[in-house]
């Protein structure tokens, strides 16, 4: 593969364990971008893949801010501007005890293809913090994005950096981050996406990125020639933001969506999940899974630990469809091959880089339509972008408005990287078709501004 093999030889010997989902990324991004370095000189003599890898900065700071109980704590944020050649910084901001800079540098790294895909003038990046924001009260959340605000507001704005929601980074954190950089700047602004929709929040923001991925499996599966979602049973992991959302889209559209999952463990619910009860567990009461099988005994409840090691419950379950919406790295080669015995076609990636490199080898060599993460739950950011746009008109859509658009959107980049593909001689791999088309659109503008 020449320049390819060369890049990933020399990224390999400077990996520390810390940046190894960074590296993952990379390293399946440059091989499936191969056909085009070597296809075409200019990226090489504009060394395109040594500059995208590398962030255009990354700020690191610490965050201090008292808890209930009068206890000053001490967390760590930070903030990776990875690429603006086609707009400003856009990616979110995650809250949780696994953030560090390795899986920043993935997110924003994987962010500026996503964003590209979409078309719209949006670059990538990504930050967030080791906080975590389950069990604390909401004057915790509110005392700590103050103290946060605090530091990132020097390195933001609506022209050079857009955050937004991400694990652990919901409405009212949102909300609490802009009220405290109104305070420190004294400016109404759109400086921050996933807002409340009384202050310059997007309808349907919320549901976006797991409607998204629907949207995008529906046109895939046509592009394909397989049969509709309709009436087919379907696996959903994870219980957060882009799960619910997927598994009620998916009930939209006639599907059967049977489960659900947290870190505890799985529901498996045959007749399709009672998406308000799990509503109501995950939004309101923050209660374990555990709790859905009092209100339906019918239905199963598999702990994490009386699984088999290496597998995972939810992947073992018998589906047409499988959307992985948890956190990456979820579904191994082992879960793959359940989901390929039991008859599943179709696995359409809700979270980011949910699949493992053997997994995603295994959905290609047997024909499984995969759609992968920065194609497939591009409608997140897409309607973040939406918001944007709301922002500096200051407008307002209708809920119809921004669904119709989001469902364009992502029938438009299903089109563009199934044809990428075909162009390139992979035609059905939308793995190497996402990376080709991302690339490509960045990669042609980095080349028009110089260095």
């Amino acid at each position: 593969m020449g320049i390819a093999e060369d890049r990933i030889k020399q990224y390999e010997k400077g990996n520390c364990e810390q940046d190894k989902v960074f590296y993952q990324a990379m390293e399946e991004v440059i091989y499936s971008i191969a056909p085009l370095l070597e296809s075409d000189e200019r990226y090489k003599q504009n060394s395109i893949l040594d500059r995208l890898v590398v962030p255009d900065r990354i700020f690191k700071f610490k965050v201090v801010w008292m808890d209930d109980n009068q206890n000053i704590q001490v967390n760590t944020g930070y903030r990776v501007q990875f690429n603006n050649s086609l707009g400003p910084y856009k990616g979110g901001l995650r809250f949780h005890p696994s953030v560090n800079e390795g899986i920043l540098k993935f997110l924003g790294f994987e962010q500026i293809l996503k964003n590209a895909l979409t078309g719209l003038p949006i670059g990538g990046g990504k930050g967030g913090s080791d906080f975590d924001p389950k069990g604390k009260s909401d004057f915790e959340v509110m005392k700590f994005c103050s103290a946060f605000m605090t530091e990132l507001h020097k390195y933001i704005g609506p022209r050079i950096d857009i955050p937004a929601g991400d694990i652990g980074v919901g409405a009212r954190e949102i909300g609490y981050l802009f009220g405290e950089y109104k305070k420190i700047t004294s400016s109404y602004e759109g400086v921050l996406t996933g807002k409340p929709f009384m202050f310059g929040g997007s309808l349907m923001r919320p549901e976006a990125t797991g409607y998204g991925t629907v949207y995008f499996t529906e046109k895939m599966l046509e592009i394909e020639g397989k049969e509709s979602l309709e009436g087919k049973v379907c696996t959903v992991s994870g219980a957060g933001n882009v799960a619910l959302h997927a598994i009620e889209k998916l009930q939209q559209i006639g599907a059967i969506p049977v489960s659900c999952t947290d870190s505890r463990g799985t529901i498996y619910d045959s007749r399709g999940v009672d998406l308000c009860l799990l509503k109501e567990l995950k939004l309101e009461k923050r209660a374990s899974l555990k709790e859905y099988v009092k209100a339906h005994p019918e239905a199963k409840y598999i702990p994490v630990e009386d699984y088999p090691e290496g597998a995972h419950a939810v992947w073992d379950i018998p589906c047409y469809a499988a959307f992985p919406c948890a956190t990456q790295n979820e579904l191994n080669d082992i879960d793959a091959q359940n989901l390929i015995v039991n008859g599943c076609i179709s696995v359409s990636e809700g979270a980011n880089m949910p699949s493992t490199p053997k997994a995603i080898n295994d959905f290609l060599s047997h024909k499984i339509c995969f759609a992968p993460a920065k194609a497939a739950n591009s409608g997140g950011v897409a309607v973040s972008e939406f918001e944007m746009s709301q922002n500096a008109s200051m407008s307002k859509w209708g809920f119809e408005e921004v669904d119709d658009k989001l469902k364009v959107i992502m029938q438009q980049v299903c089109t563009r990287v199934a044809l990428t593909a075909k162009d390139y001689g992979v035609e059905g791999n939308y793995v190497d078709g996402a990376n080709i088309a991302g690339f490509k659109r960045v990669a042609d503008a980095m080349i028009a501004e110089g260095i």
